[in-house]
Formats: structure tokens, C-alpha cells, sequence
């Protein structure tokens, strides 16, 4: 086998393969196994029709897309190999010649992993998070606790105010005519929760149970439905209940109900604690973000549509596993959002693109630094699973490398490493004030 590769584009080539007749023979024999297998030739079983008997009632031709499908993958692959590229697209191809006794000859229009071009990723500023808590913040989680076990009391008078959750129905309509999605019977709205369209919670403050009201709202111009965005609308309303929040007082009695300890100001201490460890966790997490940031801003690359295309594939994925978890099914969310995988999508190309583009520095940054990691690392992390799967980390090895995780979790290992190193060589710099 022949493969040569050039360069036609920035991210694009083209693959030029050739493969001898001999390999181009193999794989008819295949396909003509395959086929005749299938076939009814009068006086024959299936698969046992001599090839001479079959290529004269069907042509030899009558072979070719099923030879071209079995030998096309395996050729393709190893010509990739051979030139040392890295396609992320489906290829174009083009079969030239392809016969009986013929040298195949194709060429394959190929979107390649891009060239990196780094800049400075040494010394970057990283601003330096301020990791101190404050009794305000304590309190503001207190508070935020307080609510939570709040007791929800029906009322019989009085008025909607925010943080009541009122139960009403409720119809939406655009230039008279109602319209799908927009029609509810008693709902639960927390006022003040900002759930709803701008301007709707806030009408509904001062509204007594067993009141109606026309809510006069305009949906955002960045609205999800295209039939709505910028529209005037008309929700007709009507107040069943009114439930207001009768909040715990914060005493040593609503510390013992919530927590471990004894007195509430065990518990602010503990909480204190608990909030220390998530800002520093935060922080950590923010300035890692930050660097890598600062790194891919410094770097030159064109990104192909196609890994934007693939990694947006990954996050529905991801974001359908989250619902799941939820119990909701990503079916189910777009009937309650009224949007569509094409509209989820446009809402995440740009995190994709960070993504990949984040990815693809981090990449070039291990590669330039020789950093990698060793089998003991690996063994190390896989030995985090063991008590979740109840497997050693020798047996979790040996299912990761069969079902083609093990590359995956070592490429996330060296990204870890890479953050690392790019931490400990940037500049802490104090928050601007």
C-alpha cells in the first residue's frame, strides 16, 4: 500500500492511497461470500453457488460496494497511520480506480486535529481570589437554611408578597389568540423567584386568594421560541391559595433539629468550616479556569467546525445524563422549554468552542513540556473507583483498556498535570479594587 499526504487548507488535506490488486482481490472473495450467502441461484443452496456460475448471472460488479465497504475502513485507517495524521471529520472520498484485477486508487478529502500554535504560558497573571470568610457570609447561608426549612402556612386573608408561594391558573395569549405551552392549573410560583417572564411575578404582588387578573408582559427578544421572542402577551390569572413561609426561629433548638450540634453557635462554627473548605475549593477551581484561559487567549489556532460539531454532541450527552439523574428525560425538557436540539446547541457552541480550544492548548502545552504519566498514576487513579465498582485497580485496567476508556482517563490525567504546571508557573495578582 501507497499514502501520501498534502496539505490543502490550514486544517484540511488530501489523502492519496493505493492498494495493490492483490488486497483488491481478498476483498471481493469476501464480499462474495457475504453476498452469495443471500442470494437464490436455481439448483444451488445459499453460499454454495460456484463464483463462476454467480458472476455470470449477477456481473462481478454486483461485488464492488461490498468489497469497497469492507476494504475502504481497514486501508483508510492504516494510510492515516502511515502519514501520521489525525482526522476529526468523516473523510470525502473518492475511489479513482477500483476493479477485478485492478489497483485500487482513492483519494480522501480529510479535516485534521489543527497545529497549536502556543504563546506565552509561563508567568500568565492569575488573579489571586480572596479565600477569607466573613461572618456576613455565614449568616447569609444561616439565612439560607432558615428558609429552607421554612413551614409553608396556607393563607386565609391578606395579600401575595414576594417570597410567597402562590398556587393560580393561568392562560398566555398573543394578538388574542392563545397560544401552545402557555396554559397551567394550579401551579405552585414562588414570588420573587424570577421563574417567570420579566415583569409577571411582579404583578401578582398584592393579589388576594380568589383574584383574577390580566398580566400584561412582553417575552425577551432572546426568547427560546422563535414565535414569541419581543411578542406582547396577555396572561389571564387567577389566585387559588396563598402560602407564606413561617421561618424556624435561629435558636440552639433549630441547630439540634438541622445538625449534629447542641448550640447554634456550634453550628455557625461548623458552617463557618464547611464554607472555608467549598471558597477554597472555589478558588482553586477559578484560578485553574482562569490560567487556562489566560493560555489559550496567548495561542494561535483555527478551529474546525467538525470538533465543535462533536464536542456539542458530547454536552447534550452530558446535560441528558444530568436529567436523567433528575428524572426527567431530555424528550420531556424540551416539551417544558419549547425548545429543540438545534436551539440547545446554539446555546452551547460557545462553551463547545472554549472547550475544545481549551483542550487543544492543554495538548500542546504537555506535548512542549514532555508531560505525561506513568502506569503507577494511572493504577493510582483507577484505585479511586475500586470501592464504587468493587473491583481492583488491575481488573478496572483491564475494562477500561477492552471498552476503550483507558486512553481517555490517562489524556484527562496528563490535562490535570498539564493545569498544574501552568499554575505553578503563572503570577498570583491581587484583585483589582
Amino acid at each position: 500500500m501507497k499514502a501520501s499526504w498534502e496539505k490543502i487548507e490550514k486544517n484540511v488535506g488530501v489523502l492519496e492511497v493505493e492498494v495493490g490488486a492483490d488486497r483488491v482481490a481478498d476483498a471481493l472473495d469476501k464480499a462474495f461470500k457475504k453476498v452469495s450467502a443471500k442470494v437464490n441461484v436455481p439448483g444451488f443452496r445459499k453460499g454454495k453457488v460456484p463464483r463462476s456460475i454467480f458472476e455470470a448471472k449477477f456481473g462481478v460488479e454486483s461485488l464492488y460496494q461490498d468489497a469497497l465497504d469492507i476494504i475502504l475502513p481497514e486501508v483508510y485507517v492504516q494510510a492515516i497511520e502511515e502519514v501520521k495524521i489525525e482526522p476529526v471529520d468523516r473523510p470525502e472520498v473518492d475511489v479513482e480506480q477500483f476493479g477485478k484485477g485492478q489497483v485500487l486508487k482513492f483519494k480522501a478529502k480529510v479535516t485534521v486535529k489543527p497545529e497549536v500554535t502556543l504563546g506565552d504560558y509561563k508567568g500568565v497573571e492569575v488573579e489571586a481570589a480572596n479565600e477569607e470568610v466573613t461572618d456576613e457570609e455565614v449568616n447569609t447561608e444561616l439565612e439560607r437554611l432558615q428558609q429552607r426549612h421554612a413551614e409553608l402556612v396556607v393563607l386565609e386573608e391578606g395579600q401575595a408578597a414576594n417570597g410567597d408561594v402562590v398556587v393560580i391558573d393561568f392562560e398566555g395569549f398573543v394578538d388574542g389568540e392563545a397560544f401552545q405551552g402557555g396554559k397551567a392549573e394550579k401551579y405552585s410560583l414562588e414570588l420573587g423567584s424570577n421563574s417567570f417572564i420579566p415583569g409577571f411575578e411582579e404583578q401578582i404582588v398584592g393579589l388576594a386568594k380568589g383574584e383574577e387578573k390580566d398580566v400584561e408582559v412582553s417575552f425577551p427578544e432572546d426568547y427560546h421560541s422563535e414565535e414569541l421572542k419581543g411578542k406582547a402577551a396577555v396572561f389571564k390569572v387567577k389566585i387559588h391559595d396563598i402560602k407564606r413561609k413561617n421561618l424556624p426561629a435561629l435558636d440552639d433548638e433549630f441547630a439540634k433539629d438541622v445538625s449534629e450540634f447542641d448550640t447554634l453557635e456550634e453550628y455557625k462554627a461548623d458552617l463557618k468550616k464547611t464554607l472555608q473548605e467549598r471558597k477554597t475549593q472555589d478558588a482553586q477551581v477559578a484560578r485553574e479556569t482562569a490560567v487556562v484561559a489566560k493560555v489559550a487567549e496567548n495561542a494561535d489556532v483555527e478551529i474546525p467546525v467538525a470538533m465543535v460539531e462533536a464536542e456539542l454532541d458530547v454536552m447534550v450527552k452530558e446535560f441528558e445524563r444530568r436529567l436523567r439523574s433528575q428524572g426527567m428525560t431530555l424528550e420531556i425538557y424540551y416539551q417544558f422549554s419549547g425548545q429543540n436540539e438545534q436551539v440547545l446547541k446554539e446555546q452551547m457552541k460557545e462553551d463547545a468552542a472554549k472547550r475544545v480550544l481549551n483542550n487543544l492548548v492543554l495538548e500542546a502545552v504537555a506535548a512542549a513540556e514532555n508531560i505525561t504519566v506513568t502506569d503507577a498514576e494511572v493504577d493510582e487513579e483507577l484505585e479511586k473507583y475500586s470501592q464504587s465498582f468493587q473491583k481492583s485497580a488491575a481488573e478496572l485496567r483491564e475494562l477500561f483498556a477492552s471498552n476503550g476508556s483507558l486512553e481517555g482517563l490517562t489524556n484527562d490525567l496528563v490535562a490535570r498535570k498539564t493545569v498544574d504546571f501552568l499554575l505553578e508557573n503563572s503570577k498570583n495578582v491581587s484583585a483589582a479594587v
